[in-house]
């Protein structure tokens, strides 16, 4: 059987991230106004640009959306343990959370909690009923823990460490 390593990274430069600083506070900066904001030509921008999705550094660009504008007013964070620790029923849970109507996010945790769900609800009604209907009921879960969110202060989001 032959060995399949895994592909080699390129380092990200002082240049990457300044790109990736940029795209972060703004990603639908034009390439030209990039390009200038990082002293770089325009081409050598794009191709650095495209370069960075290729190898996964840059996942994607999305709107970010206020869920209160949005009929999601109140938010909470869920902690979910679940029942036992197979792959069965972490993968059953993990391949439906997403899907559940109102999570915005959800992370997979390591410690007393097995996930941890952002949801955005309409009112105080509409949580219970996600946790009583979508959480309670799931058969991988054995416990939730819910948080409500006062505020959501934005931090800088991935930025590379500057040297």
């Amino acid at each position: 059987m032959p060995n399949n390593p895994q592909p080699r990274r390129t380092p990200v430069d002082d240049v990457d991230r300044a790109i990736i600083r940029a795209l972060a506070d703004n990603a639908r900066m034009p390439n030209n106004a990039l390009a200038e904001a990082v002293g770089i030509a325009p081409s050598t921008c794009l191709a650095r640009v495209r370069a960075l999705q290729e190898r996964g550094i840059i996942r994607g660009f999305r709107a970010e959306l206020d869920p209160a504008a949005i009929g999601l007013p109140l938010q909470a964070m869920i902690s979910v343990r679940l029942r036992a620790h197979t792959r069965e029923q972490n993968e059953s849970f993990r391949s439906t959370a997403p899907d559940l109507p109102g999570v915005l996010a959800v992370f997979h945790m390591a410690g007393s909690d097995d996930y941890l769900l952002h949801v955005g609800v309409a009112g105080p009604e509409g949580l219970r009923d996600f946790v009583v209907d979508h959480l309670t009921t799931h058969p991988a879960v054995a416990q939730t823990r819910t948080n409500l969110i006062f505020e959501q202060i934005p931090g800088r989001r991935y930025l590379a460490p500057e040297r």
